[in-house]
């Protein structure tokens, strides 16, 4: 515990006998105890100066002696909730707005990795993200972003060098480098990555993982450069393997990749003390409507893992993993942020309780949310340059083209060889049903440049698309990624999309269905979440008018079509690129 003085030990003592005032206890609560994966029944915990002074059973609490006291009623008291890894971003929210909106659910504390905004603005947009933390309520912990761009074949909008992140590895706030996505770049010893990793390790702070598909001599040389945690394993054996490497698990639930169910069948009560909880990517409208990471408890708990064994998955195995002291359990000199939860089975939040101070009460969000100016570059960050919908022909002179197929409920797509119909020479998604149309188009430096490819799996089987949505969310250089059937609606899309500098719009024969305006960055609304959320929603009706598959989130899945560090096929504003050659190929696949 750093700054400990000699009159905070008394301080402690005195409180903990009861022979000083404590600010608050809170009495008459079962409480979990994730050290030991138990239940301590009738427990009074004792908080002052924001730290948990004592937690006392039975007789022992007849010491007590505080200013104020809070019957629990018998519910149960856990550690504050904690998101292992998550983009704030990806919610659609502002940082002030993510607080409001996972406070109430019990999430006290995150690490995140704001990689989405910094690809928009760079340094510029990191500040930013720090500054609109500073004063909440809810602990953000940042993790800089290590690939920015992710890869050397794209058209981002800013580049992180190791020299440009140094500034920031010394802020109280930072806790990791960011996910460490580019994989052939550390197998291949770039220097820049390198550097990064060297300089983040010489600081005291994690290295976060990114490694879907890694195995073998490469997952060995990858987690040997102190790696310490990867949140893209889709099987059991994959969690095995990192584990025995000597790395935790995230567990990652979010709204368009989740990971849960397939992992829980890897999860030994051996293991469970390498594995946390992560969001990565959740809608402001899923949070709302479903809970954060309590929505992740109440799932496992149904899946058979006992309640205190998932519970310490969301609080002190996430902090153990990133070496954070007195943070994540209800014990003596650990920090009191607490919820009060209804059972633990649904996990609902009635209380919570940040460094001792109320902030939900009853449900309801009870702290002020201070709020922060966004820089005028970050509200005015796309720029099309010369396009139109010419620049949306897809020529496929063979007949047969290489085909981004969608995996059910994932990130990663297959490449397939398919037939495919054509006029003049050219794809046109409008006959050829269960396929659609898709386009990069680069939306930071007006160049022009715009990347075309086939998807299947978005569209339902047999099925035609009926029109176009665009987005400027498209990971990770957030260009702005369209898929429609028609190059008319499709322009049409990603010009209504530039208009309001960045957000999601659908049309249906050049009329917009719905539209959601996401000006800072072209990533986050100026909004509520509430308000947010409801448009968000306007957005997922008009797309359920359209035939898109109920395997797919039709606007988060679509914004990973363009990241190309996770197999096996995406596109971006240069063209179709195969991940597992890390090489550009043809749309054509003919001879």
């Amino acid at each position: 515990m750093s700054g400990v003085t000699l009159e905070n030990l008394k301080r402690g003592i005195d409180t903990a006998l009861g022979r000083r005032t404590s600010c608050l206890a809170l009495t008459n609560a079962k409480v979990v105890d994730v050290m030991n994966c138990e239940v301590i029944p009738g427990a009074t915990v004792v908080i002052d100066g924001g730290r948990i002074a004592a937690v006392l059973r039975g007789d022992e609490a007849e010491s007590v002696n505080a200013q104020s006291v809070v019957d629990c009623g018998g519910k149960y008291l856990i550690p504050g909730l904690m998101d292992a890894h998550v983009h704030i971003e990806s919610t659609l929210l502002t940082p002030g707005e993510f607080a409001a909106a996972v406070l109430p659910c019990g999430t006290t504390r995150v690490v995140a990795d704001p990689h989405e905004i910094a690809n928009v603005g760079g340094q510029l947009a990191l500040r930013y993200m720090y500054d609109a933390a500073a004063g909440l309520p809810l602990t953000i912990h940042f993790a800089l972003p290590s690939c920015v761009p992710c890869t050397p074949f794209e058209d981002a909008g800013a580049e992180l060098t190791a020299l440009d992140l140094e500034p920031f590895l010394h802020e109280e706030k930072t806790i990791s480098l960011g996910e460490v996505m580019n994989c052939p770049g550390v197998l291949a010893c770039d220097d820049d990555l390198l550097c990064k990793i060297r300089d983040t390790r010489n600081a005291g702070l994690a290295v976060d993982g990114h490694s879907p598909g890694l195995a073998g001599v490469g997952l060995q040389a990858y987690a040997g450069c102190g790696i310490l945690n990867d949140h893209e394993c889709g099987t059991p054996e994959e969690m095995k393997d990192r584990i025995a490497a000597g790395m935790y698990v995230f567990i990652r639930e979010g709204s368009a990749a989740r990971n849960l169910e397939a992992l829980l069948k890897g999860l030994t009560p051996a293991n469970a003390h390498r594995c946390a909880f992560c969001t990565d990517d959740l809608h402001a409208g899923d949070i709302l409507a479903r809970g954060h990471i309590n929505h992740i408890l109440a799932k496992a708990v149904k899946a058979g893992i006992p309640a205190p064994v998932a519970v310490s998955m969301a609080t002190i195995n996430p902090a153990s993993g990133y070496g954070l002291q007195g943070v994540g359990a209800i014990a003596p000199g650990y920090a009191a942020d607490l919820c009060l939860v209804e059972d633990l089975v649904s996990f609902r939040v009635q209380d919570v309780w940040c460094a001792g101070r109320q902030v939900v009460r009853d449900g309801r969000l009870t702290a002020d949310i201070p709020s922060c100016p966004v820089p005028a570059p970050l509200l005015d960050s796309v720029r099309l340059g010369d396009f139109g919908a010419r620049a949306l022909r897809l020529p496929v002179p063979s007949g047969k083209a290489h085909v981004i197929c969608m995996q059910p409920r994932s990130l990663v797509t297959e490449d397939r060889v398919m037939p495919v119909a054509t006029e003049d020479g050219c794809f046109v998604a409008g006959r050829n049903p269960g396929l659609c149309k898709v386009a990069v188009v680069e939306r930071h430096k007006g160049s022009g440049k715009v990347g075309l490819g086939i998807l299947g799996g978005y569209v339902g089987k047999g099925r035609f698309l009926g029109g176009a949505l665009a987005t400027s969310i498209a990971h990770d250089s957030h260009n702005i990624v369209c898929a429609g059937d028609s190059d008319e609606d499709m322009a049409a899309a990603i010009e209504a999309v530039a208009r309001m500098h960045g957000g999601i719009a659908l049309v249906r024969q050049g009329r917009i269905l719905a539209s959601l305006a996401l000006p800072v960055g072209g990533l986050m609304s100026t909004e509520t979440a509430g308000e947010t959320a409801r448009k968000q929603e306007a957005i997922f009706a008009a797309a359920r008018a359209f035939d898109v598959s109920p395997d797919v989130d039709a606007v988060m899945s679509l914004s990973f079509m363009s990241l190309c560090v996770i197999p096996a096929l995406k596109v971006n504003t240069r063209g179709l690129f195969d991940v597992g050659k890390f090489a550009f190929v043809p749309v054509d696949a003919g001879e």
